[in-house]
């Protein structure tokens, strides 16, 4: 640390004398400043000690002036030299500086000016290599956290103890790791017991946030407790923060590539059986126990985040992988709803517009594969959280890539929606009131708030526009179908 005002005053070498009334303050000297101006305070930044030979300082007048310019400055105190054009500091300076609570000195003749100034020269330098080789230790026990095995949670947490406070990191809105339950934005879920709750509640702590750069757009942020003062070991542990969340992201979208060319493998059918099984397991998938899919679709502007996007907490271990423009993620049967409900949450906290999907519990490769298509056809019911029900003739005819589904879907009911498009006639709608109310007019009529005759003349615009008269149970089947089809793509 650099010497301070007191210390200075009492390095025996120096032969320094305070004089005046002023208390000396314990507070570190920032500089040197020797001035006869009688007004140096445009020269000044203040922490300085300011010394003066009174060269012109003939009149009380000029003597005040120059203390109250010196005080103004900022400057700790002044060290007036006797001997040469004064043999003691003038009564109306040291007045003055007893007035305005400046420390004043006597520097003897016999004392240069550039001793002091060495003095405080060599307690900055010493200062300044002191923080150099405290910033390089603190890089190398940074590093060595990182690198060592510990991943991000050790860098935190000796960064915590190099700051000697608290600190959180937070990525998409949700906590990845604090050191105090009171962190921003840490959840009740991330809390390790009850009473971490109950302090959280109690603290109305303040936090300096660092934007941390991570070439995604995931809000990332380094929180410090408060009181906080810059120091350089934050900006290098933002640098290997950054680094490190910009190679996770890109080992996530690597490895969930590779996952999700798998699944859709199994999925589809072309890998099945013992390879199947092998493969699965390889990848962190153990069939033999009964696993649960999960399926997270977000809007469509969002769904290239959905490569990178790191998983909640006690989930971040879990397989994952993309399909079909959405996320998948094989977890244990006990965990699906209890996953799908955390997901859900985290998803929508980040900012996304998310639906999530989960099947049921199966094992093998083929009971993985059936819950991949209750999970997707969960989803068709739009909401939040989507529990899976009975698989439809729909979904298992999706199974098989063999049977033109999507050709089927488009065939018939492509003309419905350009017709509407074109007239605003409302005849998708009026097709799936029509099925969903087993073909009653009178119930579409009272749904749509139509006369019957309405419902029926779009009824035969729908048969003259397709070819399919949902009145006719194999006509009604196959529109059905469509229906159900367009809604899972």
């Amino acid at each position: 640390m650099a010497i301070t005002l007191s210390a200075l005053l009492a390095t025996p070498a120096l032969k320094l004398q305070q004089v005046g009334t002023s208390a000396v303050a314990d507070v570190p000297v920032q500089w040197v400043a020797v001035t006869e101006l009688e007004d140096p305070k445009p020269f000044l930044s203040g922490g300085e000690v300011v010394l003066t030979t009174g060269l012109r300082q003939k009149s009380a007048t000029s003597q005040r002036n120059f203390v109250r310019h010196v005080q103004a400055s900022g400057a700790l105190a002044i060290g007036f030299a006797t001997g040469l054009s004064h043999e003691k500091v003038p009564a109306a300076f040291l007045d003055q500086a007893d007035e305005l609570g400046l420390p004043v000195f006597r520097v003897p003749y016999e004392t240069p000016f550039i001793a002091i100034g060495k003095i405080v020269a060599d307690s900055l330098s010493a200062e300044h290599y002191a923080r150099l080789e405290n910033l390089l230790k603190g890089h190398q026990v940074l590093a060595a956290a990182l690198l060592g095995g510990g991943g991000l949670p050790q860098l935190l947490s000796e960064l915590a103890a190099m700051l000697r406070t608290d600190v959180a990191l937070s990525q998409y809105g949700t906590v990845l790791f604090a050191t105090s339950a009171s962190a921003p934005g840490f959840g009740a879920a991330e809390r390790a017991v009850e009473q971490a709750a109950e302090q959280a509640a109690e603290q109305n702590r303040a936090w300096h946030r660092m934007p941390v750069a991570t070439g995604l757009k995931d809000r990332c942020t380094l929180a410090i407790g408060e009181p906080y003062q810059r120091d350089a070991i934050t900006d290098y542990a933002q640098s290997l923060i950054s680094v490190e969340l910009s190679n996770q992201a890109r080992r996530r979208a690597s490895e969930r590539a590779v996952v999700g060319q798998l699944l859709q493998d199994v999925v589809r059918g072309s890998l099945t059986g013992s390879d199947a099984a092998a493969r699965l397991g390889s990848a962190g998938i153990d069939t033999a126990r009964r696993q649960c899919v999960v399926l997270a679709d977000v809007a469509t502007g969002q769904r290239r985040a959905l490569r990178t996007l790191p998983l909640p907490g006690a989930y971040d271990d879990a397989v994952t992988a993309v399909v079909d423009d959405r996320l998948v993620i094989a977890v244990p049967e006990s965990d699906g709803e209890s996953f799908s409900r955390a997901l859900s949450a985290y998803l929508h906290g980040a900012g996304f517009t998310a639906k999530v999907g989960f099947g049921g519990g199966y094992a093998e490769p083929s009971g993985l594969r059936w819950s991949y298509f209750e999970a997707r056809e969960s989803l068709t019911r739009g909401q939040a959280v989507n529990q899976p029900d009975r698989l439809s003739l729909t979904s298992l005819l999706m199974a098989s890539e063999d049977v033109p589904l999507a050709d089927l879907a488009a065939e018939a009911l492509d003309p419905v929606v350009a017709f509407d498009d074109r007239h605003g006639a409302e005849l998708m709608l009026t097709l799936e009131k029509y099925l969903a109310h087993n073909g009653s007019v009178a119930a579409v009529a009272d749904v749509l708030q139509l006369h019957r005759n309405t419902v029926r003349y779009r009824l035969q615009q729908i048969v003259d526009l397709t070819g399919y008269d949902p009145a006719i149970t194999a006509d009604r089947v196959h529109l059905y179908l469509a229906l159900n089809v367009r809604g899972l793509r």
